[in-house]
Parts: structure tokens; C-alpha cells; sequence
């Protein structure tokens, strides 16, 4: 397999086959090989189907060939340009974040208190009169 398929070759393929993590593309009537779905394109891919569709010939190029699984690597990526890379000259500007708002709150019935506030507050409670039950 590995005479008929060199590393780094580029060649033409059909995709016959589609798949969440990548697509199968036959390479002639009997071999077939994988591009994993980051190889598909440069940036990030969510579905292989916005990209590539059953039949389509694409151009991949040959990242390995395993003889003992019979499993070959491919690239689509590979064989396009790279986008050009944002300018230098400018520089992205950090997102400003929005300052939150904390509130304090100093008498609550809600929320959390501490034990030592409940513990005085239900001794309070148990000395009362008109809370005992008779």
C-alpha cells in the first residue's frame, strides 16, 4: 500500500463517505483514507457537511500510511494556502468587560446566614411566649 501512496503526496479523491469526525475519500477502485475533520479546512469545523458532500472530488494530500491497520491519514487542509494572518501593525484591543454590580446586605431574613446568627436568633425564639406551643 505504502508503494502506491508516499508520504506527502497530493492527490485527487471522491468523497464516499461522511461522518461527524471527519469524511472518507476513495483514492482508487480499492483504498480509501480518512480526513479527520480538523484536516478538512483551515479554521475550526463544527459539521463536516457545510464543507464537503457525497461524491465531491477533492484534493488530499498524504499524512500516513499504516501497512497493519491498512489505515491511511489524508489532509484537504494541506493542500490549500493558509489565510493570511491578521496584520501586525495592529493589534486586537482586549474586550472590556462590564464591572457587575455586588451588593451588600446587612439584615436578612434570606439567604445564608451564619450558625452562630441562627443559634442566638432561635434561643430568642424558644423564650418566647407566644410561640410555645400549649
Amino acid at each position: 500500500m505504502s508503494d502506491k501512496f508516499e508520504l506527502g503526496s497530493v492527490l485527487t479523491g471522491k468523497v464516499t463517505g461522511i461522518q461527524p469526525y471527519g469524511a472518507f475519500v476513495a483514492l482508487d477502485e480499492e483504498t480509501q483514507g480518512l480526513v479527520h475533520i480538523s484536516e478538512i479546512t483551515h479554521g475550526y469545523v463544527k459539521d463536516v457537511n457545510e464543507h464537503l458532500k457525497l461524491g465531491d472530488e477533492v484534493q488530499v494530500k498524504v499524512l500516513s500510511v499504516d501497512e497493519k491497520s491498512n489505515k491511511i491519514s489524508l489532509s484537504i487542509k494541506a493542500t490549500q494556502e493558509a489565510p493570511a494572518e491578521a496584520p501586525a501593525a495592529a493589534p486586537r484591543k482586549p474586550k472590556k468587560r462590564q464591572a457587575t454590580v455586588v451588593k451588600q446586605h446587612t439584615e436578612s431574613t434570606q439567604g445564608f446566614n451564619t450558625l452562630k446568627d441562627k443559634l442566638e436568633e432561635w434561643i430568642e425564639q424558644s423564650n418566647r411566649e407566644d410561640l410555645i406551643k400549649k
